[in-house]
């Protein structure tokens, strides 16, 4: 005999369930395990800039769903590859914006710091940074970085401490590790020095 709960899906009771998904949420409807996601997401948001096709925008969204991230944002194209998302971007939710100015009055009428990811003459240490509760981390377009428009809007920018001979990392490395840093300041409760 099957479960009968109401969040259960029947077809893959039937069939199987072979969706990279924790095992508590096996056999559940997809709508289901959005509704469940929704009642705890973290308050921190994650955006990125994607003036170019970037490809590191379905693992930045795939980390976000790891970490619980209240939404993606998308700034400029549409359109991105979401092969490096593995299908997590059916339980997390994406936004667009077709421009800076759309997502940084969307930020604010929000409350949420806008914090960029990125390396600036003027940018602080990630890891002595207190981040703030509610903001939105944002990474710029792999290679050029954060535009001059996300830059002159972020209330910080903020760099991660590195120690070898390249100049940056990856942008999709980066956001999971400023993820991190809030996911142990926020939920770890780890202050910074």
């Amino acid at each position: 005999m099957w479960p009968q709960e109401e969040h259960y899906d029947p077809e893959l009771l039937a069939e199987g369930d072979r969706r990279n998904v924790l095992d508590k949420y096996r056999y559940w409807k997809m709508d289901a395990i959005i509704a469940e996601l929704d009642t705890r997401r973290h308050e921190f948001h994650i955006a990125i800039e994607n003036w170019q096709h970037d490809m590191n925008i379905g693992t930045v969204v795939r980390t976000a769903n790891a970490f619980l991230a209240k939404e993606v944002h998308i700034i400029g194209r549409r359109r991105w590859n979401r092969r490096g998302a593995m299908v997590t971007d059916r339980y997390q939710h994406v936004r667009h914006h077709a421009t800076v100015e759309e997502f940084t009055a969307w930020a604010h009428a929000e409350g949420l710091a806008i914090i960029g990811i990125d390396i600036f003459p003027d940018s602080q240490q990630l890891e002595t940074y207190e981040l703030p509760r509610k903001c939105v981390l944002v990474f710029g377009q792999e290679g050029p970085g954060l535009s001059a428009e996300v830059h002159a809007a972020a209330e910080a920018t903020l760099s991660i401490e590195q120690f070898g001979s390249t100049r940056s990392i990856n942008a999709a490395s980066a956001a999971g590790i400023a993820m991190h840093a809030w996911i142990r300041r926020h939920v770890f409760n780890q202050r910074v020095r």
